[in-house]
């Protein structure tokens, strides 16, 4: 897995701190029914290739830039130089086909803001997003916000493609910070989260106007999806803004509770126990019992020497500078893979003991299961960086305790892990959770189109001897 490249951005303009030189150095990460209504494109009212190109202005944006291109997705944007496989090297398998033979309209452009860490087309500046309108359109538009820290291209080979070759039209944005300094965009702890749904729900506003303009219509439907951190963003979305859309998709979205769990109450006992495990000896047994008590499953451990190489310290570090930067003092984001019991270590973070200001920050970014449009959830019962029982199941509890159940359908996928490219170094143990999310996909059209209401609530078994291959073609939720 390549892990998104590591950038740099201006210190956070908070009182008290200084950025210590290097402390980030690590860089590592974090099909569909066509919606039933009429379909216009080349031969439709709307005219033919790339028709209305120039009228098309993108609301409140400082600066957009739209070409024609004869190809939207991945199989011309990579040599076209309209997406950066950067921006999504790792997140898939390496087998996943690409659909090509959409010619459309891609805008690139930038909302105002005033932090630097995106650098893709030389910009230097964030809040960047991509639009893409296909000439042969099925009325509706999909939204999305992005993994980790990443930019607004790392869902071209996960999301963006297959919607497009749906017919749909697509809108991402980078959520207006990224890289592992996120964290010091804002003034204060949870600023640069707290951006992240102000900015998808400003895409949304602006994508749907954008349609409007080329299609002569707003789209029919308005879908947000994402996975990780564009998960928690379609929750988010559809507790605070179900205004703007019809439904969501939730690949695996990131829990934040301010009385947990949340990264912040899972990550740590991994950091401290962990290497204990690791070491054998007389401290491993109670180590082991120790990951799976936090969360980690029985069953995962083969996947836990790389979450602790590539994800789990540098999470817990940079997020917490988020939220808590007071806890290290001066020093910035902790020190990489410090032992329990040295001053200011990560592995020693305790969330239940922090001040209350800390608490606060987490509740200004918190979920409370109140949402007001369908959603499907998938998870991975074998996801080791937001495990199940801490994040997905919970949240499921949530929007039951909230009295939204009839709005849900939570889908726990059996051997599916955080990240699908781990597939491919574990074909035997692991299957990908692309196939799943398109049919959430298509199980929410249908859904929302009347034509059936997906399956309950259910754990979707692996099939017996499925093959890697076999279950990159599909999965059956039902």
């Amino acid at each position: 897995m390549q892990p998104p490249r590591a950038v740099t951005a201006p210190p956070r303009r908070r009182t008290g701190r200084r950025a210590v030189s290097g402390a980030l150095s690590l860089a590592a990460a974090f099909s569909l029914l066509a919606v039933a209504v009429p379909a216009v494109g080349a031969e439709g009212s709307t005219g033919g290739h790339c028709a209305g190109r120039a009228r098309v202005h993108v609301p409140g944006a400082a600066f957009q830039r739209a070409h024609c291109l004869d190809e939207l997705t991945t199989a011309g944007t990579v040599a076209s130089g309209h997406t950066d496989p950067a921006d999504f090297a790792g997140l898939t398998p390496k087998n996943l086909i690409t659909p090509s033979g959409v010619p459309g309209i891609q805008i690139d452009g930038y909302f105002p803001d005033s932090s630097t860490t995106n650098t893709n087309h030389g910009w230097n500046h964030d809040a960047q997003f991509v639009i893409r309108l296909p000439d042969h359109w099925n009325g509706a538009l999909v939204v999305s916000g992005t993994p980790g820290n990443r930019e607004q291209y790392a869902n071209d080979r996960a999301i963006s493609d297959w919607v497009l070759a749906r017919g749909y039209a697509y809108a991402a944005t980078d959520k207006g910070n990224t890289g592992l300094a996120f964290h010091r965009d804002g003034r204060g702890p949870g600023d640069a989260i707290s951006e992240w749904n102000t900015r998808l729900t400003q895409l949304t506003r602006a994508a749907r106007a954008v349609v409007a303009q080329r299609y002569h219509r707003p789209p029919a439907r308005t879908i947000a999806t994402g996975m990780s951190n564009g998960g928690y963003l379609v929750r988010w979305q559809l507790e605070n803004h179900p205004e703007l859309y019809d439904g969501g998709v939730d690949w695996e979205g990131t829990l934040w509770r301010s009385d947990g769990p949340n990264l912040l109450t899972f990550l740590p006992p991994a950091l401290r126990a962990y290497p204990a495990y690791a070491a054998g000896g007389p401290g491993a047994e109670d180590g082991l019992k120790t990951m799976h008590k936090a969360g980690y499953p029985a069953g995962s451990e083969f996947l836990w020497p790389y979450h602790h190489q590539v994800y789990w310290d540098l999470t817990q570090r940079i997020y917490r500078e988020e939220l808590d930067p007071g806890f290290d003092g001066a020093i910035e984001a902790g020190s990489p893979f410090c032992a329990s019991g040295t001053p200011g270590c990560d592995a020693d973070y305790d969330y239940g003991t922090r001040p209350p200001a800390v608490h606060r920050a987490v509740d200004r970014i918190a979920l409370t299961g109140r949402i007001g449009k369908p959603l499907i959830t998938l998870h991975g019962t074998l996801d080791v960086l937001l495990p199940i029982s801490q994040d997905s199941d919970v949240y499921a509890r949530m929007v039951r305790e909230a009295g939204r159940g009839a709005l849900l359908r939570y889908y726990r996928i059996e051997d599916g892990t955080h990240t699908d490219s781990l597939v491919d170094a574990f074909p035997a143990k692991l299957r990908p959770m692309v196939p799943c999310h398109r049919s959430a996909f298509t199980a929410l059209e249908r859904w929302l189109t009347g034509q059936g209401v997906p399956p309950a609530d259910h754990t979707v078994q692996r099939p017996p001897g499925a093959d890697s291959a076999t279950l990159l073609t599909g999965c059956q939720l039902d």
